[in-house]
């Protein structure tokens, strides 16, 4: 099941015929949280997120008005420095992810989880559209503890409306490597190659749409 089945699952469940700018990133915004006592606002965050093919994860993410760096690499397996062919061969327990260095004064870590969660399926387990295997699954690395709190409350919700079936991971960061530099602004090198124009592509129109008001203007 692709992304749009989820979002349409939601609406159905919750008998609503809006669209996706008005569905589930509604649903998510609609429940704000009482942060704890001892949250703090340091002059920046980092977050690091699993949602398939990291050029399609990137792509959104340098889009993010308040992003102020985005790296693809592989995390929380057990092989130091892995290469890309490695992790490609689903031994080394890596994810495909991208780390995030944001200003929480722009924009909150709940935002970009609401972001993550809408370009991405996360019901399907090891996998994202055609894209299968370990390395392509749905997971959020905290850089900080005390984050875990938010990303669990996200998590509850999206669950809450897709019947159980989320499957993202949510753990620690831990073996972070950043990934070979030609993987690195991948999608604005080669925009026509094909898995970017027919699977990156609409991923970025879905944010840009879905999200316009986060939208990075330059």
């Amino acid at each position: 099941m692709d992304l749009g089945e989820c979002v349409h699952d939601v609406f159905r469940v919750l008998g609503s015929s809006h669209l996706m700018a008005g569905g589930l990133y509604t649903i998510i915004e609609s429940r704000p949280m009482t942060p704890p006592q001892n949250a703090t606002s340091p002059q920046t965050k980092v977050i690091t997120l699993g949602g398939g093919c990291f050029w399609c994860t990137e792509a959104v993410f340098v889009r993010v008005n308040g992003v102020l760096d985005v790296e693809s690499g592989y995390t929380n397996g057990h092989v130091s420095n892995p290469s890309y062919a490695q992790v490609c061969e689903g031994n080394t327990g890596h994810n495909e992810v991208v780390r995030l260095v944001y200003d929480p004064q722009v924009i909150s870590l709940r935002e970009l989880l609401e972001i993550f969660f809408v370009i991405h399926d996360p019901t399907t387990l090891n996998r994202q559209g055609n894209d299968a295997g370990t390395q392509y699954r749905s997971g959020i690395y905290l850089s900080d503890e005390a984050d875990r709190w938010v990303a669990q409350d996200v998590i509850d919700e999206v669950n809450a409306v897709l019947s159980g079936r989320v499957v993202t991971e949510l753990t620690m960061l831990s073996n972070y490597s950043a990934a070979e530099a030609y993987h690195q602004d991948y999608f604005e090198h080669h925009p026509a190659q094909g898995y970017c124009a027919f699977v990156v592509a609409p991923k970025v129109q879905k944010f840009v749409q879905t999200f316009a008001d986060k939208v990075k203007h330059v």
